[in-house]
């Protein structure tokens, strides 16, 4: 149990070898982490107060700012400090909760992500039903389906390392509490630990993409071979475009972190990745969807004409 427990907090040595360079480090992270903050909070202030927003794809592209947003602020600061301060002490419950919050939010980012790209296919390749099939419970369901399959993955391994003891040495070789650095300095067993990270995680991780890459299949044959012109193929592909940029960003990274395969990459490796889809791509989502779409743009010009 937690009590039992003889490490009262851990120090994530995060970036260390780069001592040199730690205001370099501190000014790049808070401009990244101001531009998402600022970039997604337009998003869903844009969503909400603009009715011609009001639809499936706006829905989620809210919940997928919201998420963003959490998302960085689970990490990014307490790496701020860590660059200003030159050390990173976290309580174990901060370690935990960081863990827990961490897997939850980039899990159902990674789900809804899969609930995006069913919204494009229906919307390309069924339009005469999609009011019907994506009405609005059926996007509400959508959403909660994504925060809660986050919400218990990640209750499975916060729980499970809870219940791990942890004595002695408490330097974690991460920017964060991640799982596999705080199994690495577990004194009990650890081999269930390990055996639902690769088993679990990978489902969560793997699962959606597989839903993502049929769904994209099925777009492109149905353009192929259902729309005659070339410029009416590209413009319904360009509806998705966005999305699909996300997507890469996302998951590209991800599946080289989290599946078995990844457990020889080196920390270094494993921390820059992990730094790319927690504090760089949330960061880019807003730029990716606004610059490449017209709508966004129009009702961001409104909303603040409105506030002028």
């Amino acid at each position: 149990m937690l009590n039992q427990t003889e490490v009262s907090e851990f120090l994530l040595l995060g970036l260390a070898d780069t001592q040199g360079l730690r205001h370099f480090f501190f000014t790049s992270f808070l401009l990244l982490y101001l531009a998402t903050l600022l970039g997604n909070g337009v998003i869903v202030t844009v969503v909400i107060s603009e009715p011609r927003l009001h639809t499936p794809m706006y829905f989620f592209l809210g919940n997928l700012s919201c998420l963003d947003i959490f998302y960085s602020t689970v990490t990014v600061p307490k790496m701020l400090t860590g660059f200003l301060s030159g050390q990173q002490h976290i309580s174990f419950a901060g370690c935990l909760a960081q863990l827990h919050f961490f897997h939850f939010l980039g899990s159902a980012e990674g789900v809804l992500l899969a609930g995006m790209a069913y919204d494009r296919c229906v919307a390309i390749c069924n339009p005469l039903h999609y009011v019907l099939v994506m009405s609005p419970r059926a996007c509400l369901l959508l959403a909660v389906a994504s925060w809660s399959a986050g919400f218990v993955h990640a209750t499975v391994h916060s729980v499970m390392t809870s219940q791990l003891s942890f004595c002695g040495h408490n330097h974690i070789q991460h920017f964060f509490c991640d799982i596999k650095p705080l199994l690495n300095l577990a004194c009990s067993r650890t081999r269930l630990n390990m055996t639902l990270l690769n088993a679990v995680t990978t489902s969560i991780v793997l699962g959606p993409f597989i839903l993502i890459v049929p769904s994209y299949l099925y777009i492109i044959s149905f353009l192929f071979y259902k729309v005659q012109s070339q410029e009416g193929r590209w413009k319904l592909f360009s509806t998705c475009a966005s999305h699909l940029t996300v997507v890469a960003l996302f998951y590209i990274p991800v599946l080289s972190n989290y599946t078995p395969p990844s457990s020889g990459n080196s920390i270094q490796k494993v921390m820059q990745v992990t730094l790319m889809y927690s504090a760089v791509t949330p960061a880019l989502n807003p730029f990716i969807y606004t610059l490449r779409n017209q709508e966004v743009k129009t009702a961001l010009k409104k909303t603040l004409g409105r506030k002028l």
